[in-house]
């Protein structure tokens, strides 16, 4: 069992994610989640989906990108 580094729960299915040269230890979707997905700069939700990144700077599509002056972005339907 491996405990979660988010929640700090003891859990016989935990699994790790790497990522960035590191390896990081969830109990659930919702805590890698929580730790893992960057944020949008302009609303702040959560980016879960593909989002778009801008010179280093995370939103959560195009409409947010461009509502912060990022020009040329573009949302894939």
């Amino acid at each position: 069992m491996a405990r979660c580094e988010v929640c700090g729960n003891d859990y016989g299915m935990s699994f790790e994610v790497h990522a960035q040269g590191a390896v990081h230890v969830f109990d659930c979707f919702s805590c890698a989640i929580h730790r893992m997905a960057p944020i949008c700069e302009h609303c702040r939700v959560q980016v879960i989906g593909q989002g778009v990144e801008v010179e280093g700077h995370w939103y959560c599509g195009g409409h947010c990108a461009r509502a912060e002056g990022r020009a040329g972005i573009v949302d894939k339907v």
